[in-house]
């Protein structure tokens, strides 16, 4: 009997001691609020992003439009082209190469070239081609567009023979849509998803690994030394971010390897200019994690806050999921990110040859991204050292 109630009590102890334990830890959990907020509102952001804004049916595809006939006919086709949702008329053009000018930057996915003949010959009941460029470097987005310029040619040709004879023919197509895929004519994924890969293996590295630089030195009590170094915060920073610059380097001369060796990614462009670009996507990076890392109390809060901004850099940059199958708030939400810039020059370099003339609104957002993000660090860390 006595040695039970011994037993009793060492159990009732320990239960009591665990009871403790974990009061502490809400307690502790209550005072480092900002870990709370980030893992109850990370779930959420996460549904919402693959609710709304992950869409894989491509509808809405800036479109370019040469229409050399001018006819009532011409314009009924590009009413089914609008019609059917896929396709926006956006930039109507005067030639062949204004189409060109916009297919190429990507301002426009698709191109329409109609014939200046196309009443005539639908009049004498003769196949009239109409030309469908596609830029197929996202090969989702090109195959919905194909599909659907298709089914439209098909579906006006079956219209004209039932208005005039009454026929039903699925032989005799009227409109003969031929389609071009530009960049990637034979729809390879791996052309496609290999120089996200690059942007997307930079953008985990460099943030997650800055975002503990400032405050591991917190941590580790070596803030005192920064504090009564000579040097100012801007140099603290840029010391902070430029080792990690030659890491993003060698990052992507590896993986570019691997690309053109494994997978056969061509490089129709200058690889000069892709390295020269890319050290601004570094820095833009570089410069988002230092300003994590500003904002953070310790590591942990750090790699959640990495982690809170990885996520929608993956779905909303175009890395996967077509941007133009979004709604409006998750395409603009994508232009605030670094990626959604960097994944343009990687594709436009490597599959289209673009060179600086065509990709300077990149470059330009990309510098901009820079100067804020390492002011606010600047700024940030000025109040650290105070």
């Amino acid at each position: 009997m006595y040695f039970r109630t011994i037993l009793i009590k060492r159990a009732v102890a320990k239960y009591e001691q665990a009871a403790r334990f974990i009061k502490k830890e809400f307690i502790q959990m209550r005072r480092d609020r900002l870990t709370l907020v980030i893992l109850l509102i990370m779930p959420v952001v996460q549904l919402i992003i693959y609710g709304f804004a992950i869409n894989t049916d491509v509808k809405h595809l800036k479109t370019a439009v040469f229409d050399q006939s001018l006819s009532a006919e011409s314009r009924e086709l590009l009413n089914s082209f609008t019609a059917s949702e896929y396709f926006d008329l956006i930039y109507i053009e005067d030639s062949f190469e204004d189409v060109n000018r916009r297919v190429d930057p990507g301002d426009a996915k698709v191109g329409v070239i109609i014939p200046p003949d196309l009443e005539e010959n639908l009049k004498h009941n003769r196949q009239t081609p109409v030309q469908v460029i596609v830029d197929a470097t996202d090969s989702q987005s090109a195959a919905s567009a194909i599909a659907a310029a298709q089914s439209i040619g098909n579906v006006k040709s079956q219209e004209a023979l039932q208005e005039k004879y009454g026929l039903h023919s699925s032989q005799t197509s009227l409109y003969d849509v031929r389609v071009r895929a530009w960049y990637n004519k034979d729809f390879v994924t791996a052309f496609y998803m290999v120089p996200g890969i690059i942007g997307v293996v930079l953008t985990m590295t460099m943030v997650l690994i800055t975002s503990m630089a400032i405050v591991r030195e917190k941590e580790n009590g070596t803030m005192e030394q920064l504090i009564v170094s000579p040097l100012r915060p801007w140099e603290l920073i840029l010391g902070k971010i430029i080792p990690y610059i030659f890491v993003g380097y060698a990052q992507i001369t590896i993986a570019l390897f691997a690309g053109i060796i494994v997978f056969n990614v061509p490089v129709r462009g200058s690889i000069t200019l892709l390295y020269v670009l890319s050290s601004l996507f570094i820095t833009a990076s570089l410069s988002l994690g230092v300003l994590i890392s500003s904002c953070s109390k310790t590591q942990m809060q750090a790699i959640q806050m990495g982690v809170f901004v990885l996520l929608p850099s993956i779905m909303l940059s175009g890395f996967i999921f077509p941007r133009e199958s979004m709604p409006d708030f998750f395409y603009y939400l994508g232009n605030l990110l670094p990626l959604t810039y960097y994944l343009q020059i990687l594709r436009g370099i490597l599959l289209k040859g673009n060179g600086l003339e065509i990709m300077w609104p990149q470059v330009m957002a990309l510098v901009i991204f820079i100067l804020l993000t390492l002011g606010a660090s600047i700024k940030k860390f000025v109040k650290t050292l105070n």
